[in-house]
């Protein structure tokens, strides 16, 4: 028998592998576990160049799987960016881009995030554009919402983009004005993109940068416990940074790339050259098995596609919001994908949208098609089309850091009706019917950081656990423990399609495992957020120590 590499005793580990839920021991050898279970078990493959190492019940989960996150944005955000809180008011982000660019060369872009929605709400006038300019020093500034949809620039960024007081908006976007017809800075959906590719030509060395935000993505979703994360939208110099992260055995993460149908909010190739272009990029670890398809917007700016009229502001017509996608359209892509051997990850925030893609479903099933379906932020699913993600096989890919009572729901709240907004997240409903949900960060989305553990918290206790939101958000759709856990580790690796190796902890599996400071299943699911991963193994490599603390 050959000798394991690694041997880890006196544990509590929770393996997520239904034959055997909890074991004591397990084995690594050359990366992947060779024995789970008790210590009589693992004894056998100790040998005399062995590490040992006793956990003291400690406890242990199979490494997290992020099933939704952009890993260039978050990263960039971490590396290089100015950090803001969703909770800082105005005065604060103005104080804080003024300090930013005191340390910044004259003519450099400030570039940051993220702005909670509803101070992006509150940019109605167009005196805040010169506030902005003021507190930048006159540079090009472009600051991301908790969307990730939309901007605020300043007026040089503006120059940068070739936008003038007169300019049209861009199709599928908005350059938001007052009432007096002023750039307020806002910029809604496809404007943003715009802004994106004015920011990313000031960079001298775009790969390098890309490179380093990839890496440092990696390290901070390693930081948390993360192991594996399918990117949500790949262009390619991401991907080919994870590509070379993993040509140099630096790679320690598993990642499933989505890449995008059509243009999205980051400049590059798109659809079918984007497709084979990624494909060349292929290994054992980065693999590009997904195509990203958006629907719709978000919520808060009206463009999320919903099926009853928004709330009625000022005597306007009432409005739904607009699908991006016909269902003859979305059925031929969604055709091409299965040709092409390939899933889809379909951004669908609202009910219309939602519906579109079970429509879509059910007439591609009824072909025979077989492709991997998420629809991610599920937000907003009609009563009768709960049932449906089950029968046709259509993950709910959900971001639970999105939901509980905090800015993002107060702005959602002032455009949808509060019956909506009173069901929505339907996690338990889904659940019952039989549907698959999987869990993702959508980082840098909503919260300035991907930890998995206020997620995984909100998802048993729909509630934020920060005090300063008080209150449940629907709270008869919370899932158990044991379901919020299979929502961050075999589920999303079911979908994914990493499941043979990553989600659990059983022979033959890759020895993707995190030792805790806290056992999930004793204690109050309100102390969740607080988890600490103490160690992170990947493929058998300890890849994140908790620096100790000081006395």
């Amino acid at each position: 028998m050959t000798a394991a590499d690694l041997v880890v005793t006196g544990g509590r580990i929770r393996t997520q592998d239904p034959r055997q839920p909890w074991a004591e021991a397990l084995a690594v050898r050359d990366g992947v576990l060779t024995a789970v279970g008790g210590a009589a078990d693992v004894q056998p493959f100790i040998g005399p160049d062995t590490v040992v190492r006793d956990l003291g019940g400690a406890t242990v989960v199979p490494g997290l799987i992020d099933g939704h996150v952009h890993l260039n944005l978050g990263g960039s955000q971490a590396a290089f960016e100015l950090p803001l809180l969703p909770t800082d008011d105005l005065p604060t982000i103005l104080r804080k881009v003024h300090a930013w660019a005191e340390n910044l060369a004259p003519g450099a872009w400030l570039v940051g995030g993220i702005i909670g929605s509803t101070v992006l709400d509150g940019l109605t006038g167009g005196d805040v554009l010169a506030r902005l300019d003021e507190a930048a020093g006159g540079r090009p500034v472009l600051l991301r919402d908790d969307s990730m949809h939309n901007r605020w620039v300043s007026s040089r960024a503006f120059e940068a983009m070739g936008v003038r007081a007169d300019s049209p908006d861009p199709e599928g976007g908005r350059y938001v004005r007052d009432a007096d017809g002023r750039l307020t800075g806002v910029l809604h959906e496809a404007a943003s993109a715009q802004a994106e590719t004015a920011f990313a030509r000031s960079i001298t060395d775009l790969p390098a940068r890309t490179a380093t935000a990839v890496r440092r993505a990696i390290e901070v979703l390693n930081g948390y416990g993360v192991t594996s994360a399918q990117e949500a939208a790949t262009m390619l110099g991401p991907a080919t940074a994870l590509h070379d992260l993993e040509e140099a055995g630096e790679l320690n993460a598993r990642v499933v790339l989505s890449a995008p149908a059509r243009p999205f909010l980051e400049d590059g190739i798109v659809g079918e050259d984007l497709f084979a272009q990624l494909e060349k990029l292929r290994g054992e670890l980065v693999r590009p098995d997904f195509v990203k398809i958006v629907l719709d917007g978000v919520p808060m700016t009206r463009t999320t596609a919903l099926l009853a009229p928004y709330r009625c502001h000022h005597g306007e017509e009432p409005f739904r919001g607009e699908l991006y996608w016909t269902l003859e359209e979305l059925i031929e892509q969604l055709s091409r994908c299965a040709e092409l051997g390939l899933g889809a990850k379909l951004h669908a925030t609202g009910d219309a949208s939602v519906r579109l893609v079970l429509d879509a479903a059910e007439q591609l099933r009824g072909t025979g098609a077989d492709l991997g379906l998420q629809i991610a932020h599920t937000e907003f699913v009609h009563r009768d089309d709960i049932g449906r993600f089950g029968a046709l096989d259509v993950v709910a890919d959900l971001s639970p850091y999105i939901w509980y009572p905090g800015v993002i729901q107060d702005s959602i709240g002032a455009q949808v009706e509060p019956e909506l907004v009173e069901r929505s997240w339907p996690v338990r409903d889904l659940v019952d019917a039989g549907a698959l949900v999987a869990a993702g960060s959508d980082w840098p989305c909503a919260a300035p950081t991907p930890d998995p553990w206020t997620g995984l918290e909100t998802l048993v206790t729909r509630a934020n656990p920060d005090g300063r939101f008080p209150g449940t958000l629907n709270p008869g759709q919370a899932v158990t423990v044991e379901e919020a856990l299979a929502a961050f580790t075999t589920n999303p690796a079911k979908t994914m399609g990493i499941d043979d190796v990553a989600g659990r902890l059983a022979p033959g599996y890759a020895a993707d495992f995190l030792v805790l400071d806290r056992n999930l299943f004793e204690i109050d699911p309100r102390e969740i957020h607080a988890t600490v991963v103490e160690r992170t193994y990947f493929a058998g490599r300890l890849v994140h120590e908790r620096e100790p603390s000081n006395p």
